[in-house]
């Protein structure tokens, strides 16, 4: 007997385009989609808002890219956390920030609401905890 392999999950990376960064200094861009949605589960459509907090190097994010890119999800059967995974995997790889956060909250199904973060700046993601200002805090959700 084969043993079942995951559905590969795909994304079309090139759907983001990049315009240059139109600030020397330091900057913190804050994006949100409150209308996210895609398939947590087989037949069962899931809303969710996106957050970004994006600190650019060199390239900032076309909004109109983004909104494309994520749409391409919505009709994807796709985990909270491997959604996300992608997603932050794909906007490193594009923009390469000097610093991506990206907060998934869904909205509730079935009486239950999920928050999922990704940052690029936690040591377990590769970063040097340089930026504290998630520390402490108690976000409403």
């Amino acid at each position: 007997m084969k043993a079942k392999q995951a559905k590969k999950i795909w994304s079309d990376a090139s759907l983001l385009k990049a315009i240059s960064n139109p600030s020397a200094r330091g900057i913190e861009i804050k994006h949100r989609q409150p209308e996210f949605t895609f398939f947590g589960a087989k037949d069962q459509p899931d809303c969710a808002t996106i957050d970004i907090t994006f600190y650019p190097k060199t390239t900032v994010i076309e909004l109109r890219s983004l909104k494309l890119y994520l749409q391409q999800f919505r009709n994807e059967v796709l985990s909270y956390e491997r959604i996300m995974r992608v997603i932050y995997d794909d906007l490193m790889a594009v923009y390469k920030p000097a610093r991506l956060r990206i907060v998934m909250v869904t909205k509730p199904r079935g009486g239950i609401s999920s928050r999922i973060t990704l940052d690029s700046d936690w040591k377990i993601m590769g970063g040097k905890e340089r930026f504290k200002d998630w520390v402490g805090q108690r976000e409403e959700w």
